[in-house]
């Protein structure tokens, strides 16, 4: 007779299923803030009509394909659906680790446009083109690598307990971070890139609890900046004519003024709920130019009336809001000023986008995010939403 000892059964733990996995409190995909994801898709996929809208009937840009901006946009969302879930995957502290190269990348995109490589489009050389059709504006992943290359210096004694705030000498680097890439912009000229750079990286000194005087200095340096610029006769003629046409509506409206002008006839004419999606007669007649991207926001205003736009504003409202809760509850520093760069970038962006289509901020031309039609922006949106969903799923799930 066989004895078994003290012989105990194996016991053998139920492996859970792939879609018990997807959903287990633990898993990436309930740390996701679902909420920022689905505000930012529906931008996205909205701006869609508006683009096909604006260029449908434009047969000199869509080569008698009326759906060809329409497919393109929808395109670019799938590549930055597909970036934004790297970013998550990634994770936060991969990619905080990686901020030295993606910076130098970045930088190295933006001499790109410098060389032979780069086009001019609209008065400014800050296009990379490579055919078929196929173009980025590195200016836009500048704004990426501003915020992270600050938060990464900001932060790096900060989280390592050496410090409990940043000082003047993390501040000083992280200036000279910012400013590099800038200047390169600057040389394009980009001036509505500089803007945002310029604005973000204060949001990002704010946010990362630096010293008040380094705020103040940096305005009052800004101002005298500004006046030197224009004064020294930096800008060029396009550039002083767009301020022109904001100091003084009424100036030229069928030259200069011409774009705020039409714009303006474009929102006013949409009344309460707009003229029906597809029937704008600004839209359909063409009058507003670059109405795709710098100008989309007139598509929803004359289409859509102030109902269509305030959801649209109010979509942009959400994911700064949904931002501003993952950055208070970011577990270091460097997750904080991340947010603090990015919303920062997204606000003052659409507010000086949808604001120089309403008459009250000067021309610049920027994109409106997720909204206007444009890879490079579309992806630098994405990647941005996906690291402040970095950001949150590294840290426990709140109640």
């Amino acid at each position: 007779m066989t004895s078994y000892g003290s012989y105990r059964p194996l016991r053998f733990s139920p492996q859970r299923s792939p879609m018990a996995r997807a959903l287990a409190k633990d898993a990436p995909l309930r740390r996701i803030d679902w909420i920022l994801v689905l505000a930012a898709l529906a931008l996205s996929l909205g701006s869609s009509l508006l683009v096909w809208s604006a260029t449908r009937g434009r047969d000199s840009l869509t080569h008698g394909d009326p759906q060809y901006f329409l497919y393109r946009h929808l395109t670019n969302l799938m590549i930055g659906l597909v970036l934004f879930g790297a970013a998550v995957a990634i994770g936060h502290h991969r990619i905080k680790a990686a901020v030295p190269v993606l910076f130098l990348c970045a930088v190295l995109m933006l001499f790109a446009t410098l060389s032979p490589l780069g086009s001019t489009i609209n008065g400014a050389h800050s296009w990379i083109q490579f055919g078929g059709g196929f173009s980025i504006q590195p200016a836009e992943f500048a704004k990426l690598a501003i915020v992270l290359g600050m938060a990464l210096v900001l932060s790096s004694r900060v989280d390592s307990g050496e410090r409990e705030l940043p000082g003047d000498r993390s501040v000083l680097q992280a200036l000279a971070v910012a400013a590099f890439p800038m200047c390169v912009v600057i040389l394009m000229p980009d001036l509505g890139s500089v803007m945002v750079m310029a604005v973000t990286t204060l949001g990002i000194l704010l946010a990362s609890g630096a010293p008040n005087r380094w705020l103040f200095g940096l305005l009052v340096a800004g101002g005298l900046g500004a006046a030197a610029v224009w004064k020294l006769g930096v800008l060029s003629k396009y550039q002083i004519d767009r301020f022109a046409a904001f100091a003084n509506p009424k100036l030229d409206p069928a030259g200069v003024g011409y774009n705020t002008a039409q714009a303006r006839i474009a929102i006013g004419s949409g009344g309460l709920t707009g003229k029906g999606l597809f029937h704008g007669t600004q839209t359909i007649g063409q009058f507003v130019p670059e109405q795709q991207t710098d100008f989309v926001f007139t598509v929803a205003g004359e289409e859509l009336g102030f109902v269509g736009g305030l959801v649209l504003i109010s979509l942009v409202g959400v994911i700064l809001w949904r931002a501003c809760k993952i950055a208070r509850q970011a577990t270091d520093l460097f997750g904080t000023v991340v947010c603090g760069g990015v919303i920062t970038w997204f606000a003052f962006q659409s507010f000086e986008n949808i604001g120089m289509t309403l008459g009250i901020m000067p021309v610049a031309g920027i994109p409106l995010p997720f909204v206007s039609y444009g890879g490079s922006s579309m992806f630098a949106g994405w990647i941005a939403i996906g690291l402040l969903q970095a950001v949150r799923t590294q840290r426990p799930i709140a109640g």
